[in-house]
């Protein structure tokens, strides 16, 4: 009886201990499909994800049920492209759990365009990138949370490096809210005085398509740098 009582107290163990597992691996965003979201990643196949511009690419697989970016080992001369939501969304509540490497750089573009070599010279980027350990010095919107070159996210505390973080994006009618683990750290609207000052006098003055489209792809940046995405939901509103 001693050894079935000690059996069945350590089977108890190992169920506890996977469901706490299994819980801290799950999103940490209220976005459930009661709540209207529907996922756009099934965790087995890449179905409504291509590479933009149809570009060849290996760096992109499914891995456990996770999408996986391999990081570069030529230079970043292999076959990479970003990977893009197959259909286009204007107005949405979108989430998505990642985590970045050692280093490495990644980032969200959302309402993207495909006739530009690449992505984020049409739509805003949501950057991801390791704030502490990366080679170069970071200006306040190249770091985590940031509109990409337009608005920082001081308010922005990524988790560690190798740990889930959960990102909101919310566009509505040109609208943006960037959320980083449940907490708001940018708000902008497309299009004001203050927003065209922004790309006139920044990075973007170049780039005239830049935060034209107001309905496009989202795109998960392939940097050179290994990601991990999963959760990958979306509500249309």
């Amino acid at each position: 009886m001693k050894k079935f009582f000690y059996g069945a107290t350590f089977c108890l163990f190992i169920i506890s201990c996977n469901e706490t597992n299994n819980k801290m691996n799950t999103s940490s965003s209220p976005t459930n499909e009661s709540t209207g979201y529907k996922t756009i990643f099934d965790g087995k196949t890449m179905d409504g994800w291509r590479s933009y511009q149809n570009k060849p690419q290996d760096s992109w697989s499914v891995v456990d049920g996770i999408l996986y970016c391999r990081g570069s080992l030529t230079d970043k001369s292999d076959k990479r492209a970003d990977l893009i939501t197959t259909k286009q969304y204007e107005n949405f509540d979108f989430s998505v759990d990642w985590k970045i490497s050692p280093q490495g750089n990644s980032g969200i573009i959302y309402l993207a365009t495909e006739e530009f070599p690449t992505s984020y010279l049409s739509g805003p980027e949501y950057q991801i990138i390791d704030d502490k350990n990366f080679p170069e010095k970071l200006e306040d919107w190249q770091k985590t949370g940031a509109n990409y070159a337009m608005d920082a996210a001081p308010s922005a505390h990524p988790n560690p490096v190798g740990e889930w973080n959960n990102t909101r994006i919310v566009v509505n009618k040109g609208h943006v809210e960037h959320w980083l683990n449940g907490e708001k750290i940018v708000e902008y609207q497309i299009g004001t005085d203050e927003w065209r000052k922004k790309k006139t006098e920044g990075k973007w003055k170049d780039a005239a398509g830049y935060g034209v489209s107001t309905k496009g792809h989202i795109a998960l940046q392939d940097h050179g740098s290994e990601a991990w995405f999963k959760n990958i939901k979306i509500k249309e509103l």
